[in-house]
């Protein structure tokens, strides 16, 4: 076989190569398609108010809240009462909310000072938080909730003259000692955990 026969030969292998990878890379090619779109997620809305504030700590002194008909030069003392509003407000939130309420003392109450909520008597203020505390549902057509808490310090206190005397002498000495009674109520909104 001459050269030239060869070349023709090498030539055509080469071609056939080729077309048959052209015809072959056709028959088994993939089909695929791109489609592409945007992502969008909403993020839920959170709004927690108390007393129509963001700020969530309220220091209350008795005597702002008093009956000014009880007063006693703007002070306090056996015989005066009063009262004080917690609003809590998750208008506009988009989830449920947990929240708690929370009374500090700040200093030393009058031993007979009581405190009054939906009718119960109580003899500390701190008594009150686990009650007061509870959820706003996020389907909740009204997401406000309103506290009223009254107080007072009863003029002569007991059941019999025994006690009345022995109230009066605490009543005197807390008079006495306390020259303001103040508390710190501390409000907090958590955003409960959604379930399926």
């Amino acid at each position: 076989m001459s050269n030239k026969k060869k070349k023709i030969l090498i030539i055509v292998a080469i071609l056939s190569c080729i077309i048959l990878a052209i015809i072959g890379g056709r028959s088994f090619s993939k089909y695929v398609s791109k489609i592409t779109g945007e992502g969008n997620a909403e993020v839920a809305t959170w709004n927690f108010k108390v007393n129509g504030e963001s700020e969530q700590t309220e220091c209350i002194k008795l005597m702002s809240t008093c009956n000014n008909e009880t007063l006693i030069d703007n002070k306090i003392a056996p015989g005066t009462e009063g009262g004080f509003d917690i609003s809590i407000d998750g208008t506009g939130s988009d989830v449920e909310i947990l929240y708690n309420i929370k009374f500090i003392d700040k200093n030393t109450k009058p031993t007979n000072l009581k405190f009054i909520y939906n009718e119960q008597q109580y003899n500390n203020i701190s008594e009150l938080g686990d009650i007061l505390s509870g959820t706003i549902n996020a389907n909740d057509e009204n997401k406000i909730k309103e506290y009223t808490i009254k107080w007072e310090w009863p003029y002569e206190t007991g059941n019999n003259e025994t006690e009345i005397a022995l109230n009066d002498t605490i009543d005197t000495e807390d008079a006495q000692s306390i020259e303001e009674y103040a508390f710190d109520i501390i409000v907090s909104g958590m955003q409960v955990k959604p379930t399926t």
